[in-house]
């Protein structure tokens, strides 16, 4: 039996994080969140990243206060002093159980949800168990693509994968970076970590209490009126038969109000759990085609493990792209619980992607109706609680879609099939500057995992980058080149970014963290190297590969 106050140690964390609990550490508090894992809107991925971690930030940053009050109720003891996180159980970290640690305490089997204000478990359910020892399994050393070195900052290092003729020729590549991400950016001590830290907590509450996090309502006024003027442009055109440039003119209509699904999809408007996924299931579902809730699983990921080829789904493209040489290794992802294969497809398309990036891109809102229809027919999201029913909204809202665009549009209004197809393909491809602005503040950014010691706003700012244009710009990025911004701060409304960027700036001057920015022409340079960087990389693993292979022939090993 454990009271909400009584501290406990960090061998009694280990203990009950080995056998299956969803342990995460809020504002020196120590939360069992097994039974909100079915309840959380953002998916339960998330919150496996979190276990055994100081999550005080990233809750923060993505919560409101109405639902950080909910998170408190999970609260089964505190911890003192600064807290040293593990590595969670989905990213390989390994934990004792009790009878292999001299201490031991005492569970009792009760329910979170129905216990006193002085008592909850420490067990878990069966499916919570079944959950986390899935993860352990794809995390374990046959299937880690990373291997721990033992160092006071826990960094980690490029394993050898145990697989013919592909070893350890790129592990001195990734070391290399590693070591060049360590004498950039500030020591991983804790002291240092733990300022770092501090002052972004206040530069956090500066900045709400001079107003940052409260929507400016005007913004939107004046983007519903672009929305209107291109819609009614593009139905315009539809009906004086110009089906082309009524084709160009929906994708602008398209490309803009994805900026409204995705504040909506932050909770940045209204903050309202309610109100915004309705406003942001309408616009995605309904306007769009694409679903707000497989958004929110997938981006809520990303903004945790930024930039890590193992688990960040948005730099997980193979076979189209690869932006680290890690994925030379067929690594598993702890997103998509499955390998990424690096395949023949993906030798030639890896060899090309600098070439390939753009005209791929146009391609992308295809790729995005595959995985939301997977995400909902598949029933990846919360399947308890408030969240749990907009599935079923969702799935009218695509319904809906696919009836106004696709059968009385496409089929019913558009003469030929030949005019279907160039309508559907441009549509989609004026689109394409949203799939570039999305890939370019991440591409170009350090992959390499510099452990658990790192501080969430170091992290954010070391594979983050922003993209500068005049004021008058803002609406072709939507707001979201201040990239960098948002991922500091993912509930601020993206119309104050742009005010936001210098106070971020003097807090990256203050910590020493470098704060990157580019012009857009010289961000997407940046991307275009790494993405050649890389393909170069590749050939240089097919020359090893063959030069092994008819080294071993010739020798008769093979």
């Amino acid at each position: 039996m454990v009271t909400r106050d009584k501290v406990l140690s960090r061998a009694a964390i280990e203990g009950m994080i080995a056998g299956g609990n969803i342990i995460v550490i809020y504002e020196n508090r120590v939360l069992r969140v097994d039974a909100w894992l079915p309840r959380h809107p953002g998916g339960e991925k998330v919150v496996f990243h979190m276990v055994g971690r100081d999550a005080t930030d990233e809750i923060n940053a993505f919560h409101s206060e109405e639902t950080r009050v909910i998170v408190r109720k999970y609260q089964i003891g505190r911890v003192e002093g600064v807290w040293k996180n593990f590595i969670p159980p989905i990213q390989g970290g390994k934990f004792r159980r009790f009878e292999q640690i001299d201490e031991a305490i005492s569970l009792t089997d009760v329910s979170a949800s129905g216990s006193s204000d002085d008592e909850v478990c420490c067990t878990t359910t069966s499916s919570t168990q079944a959950n986390l020892a899935l993860s352990r399994k794809k995390s374990a050393p046959e299937e880690e693509t990373f291997e721990k070195k033992e160092t006071e900052d826990k960094i980690y290092v490029p394993k050898v994968r145990e697989i013919p003729m592909s070893v350890d020729l790129f592990a001195e590549y990734e070391r290399k970076l590693v070591e060049r991400d360590l004498e950039k950016y500030p020591s991983l001590d804790y002291d240092t970590q733990l300022s770092i830290t501090r002052k972004y907590r206040e530069l956090e509450e500066k900045l709400a209490r001079e107003g940052y996090f409260q929507c400016t309502y005007w913004g939107y006024g004046r983007e519903c009126i672009r929305y209107f003027t291109l819609a009614t442009v593009s139905y315009y055109f539809l009906t004086k038969e110009w089906y082309l440039t009524s084709a160009f003119f929906l994708g602008l209509f398209w490309h803009q109000i994805t900026f409204t699904a995705h504040d909506a999809g932050h909770h940045a408007i209204t903050h309202s759990f309610f109100w915004d996924n309705l406003i942001g299931t309408i616009v995605a579902n309904y306007i769009g085609g694409l679903s707000l809730g497989w958004w929110k699983r997938n981006h809520n990921v990303h903004h945790i493990v930024t930039n890590d080829p193992v688990h960040d789904p948005d730099i997980q493209h193979i076979p189209f792209f690869a932006v680290s040489t890690k994925f030379f290794g067929d690594i598993f992802s702890t997103y998509y619980d499955r390998l990424l294969k690096y395949d023949r497809v993906s030798k030639v398309m890896i060899g090309v992607q600098n070439w390939m990036y753009y005209p791929i891109l146009c391609f992308g809102r295809f790729n995005l109706y595959r995985l939301s229809w997977e995400y909902l027919l598949l029933g990846q999201g919360p399947r308890r609680g408030q969240a749990a029913w907009f599935r079923y909204f969702e799935l009218v809202g695509m319904g809906v879609f696919w009836y106004w665009f696709g059968y009385k549009l496409v089929y019913q209004q558009l003469p030929s099939a030949g005019v279907r197809i160039g309508y559907v393909l441009i549509s989609h491809m004026v689109t394409m500057p949203l799939h570039v602005q999305i890939t370019l503040s991440h591409f170009a950014m350090s992959t390499a995992d510099l452990g658990a010691s790192e501080s969430f706003a170091q992290k954010m700012l070391r594979t983050t980058m922003d993209v500068d244009c005049p004021a008058w710009l803002d609406f072709i990025h939507g707001g979201l080149q201040f990239q960098a911004v948002h991922h500091l701060f993912p509930r601020m409304p993206r119309h104050n970014f742009r005010a936001a960027q210098k106070p971020v700036i003097e807090f990256c001057n203050d910590v020493g963290v470098q704060y990157c920015i580019y012009g857009f022409v010289d961000g997407n340079k940046e991307v275009i190297w790494r993405l050649g960087d890389i393909a170069k990389q590749a050939a240089i693993f097919a020359d090893c590969s063959n030069h092994m292979v008819q080294e071993a022939t010739a020798t008769g090993k093979i």
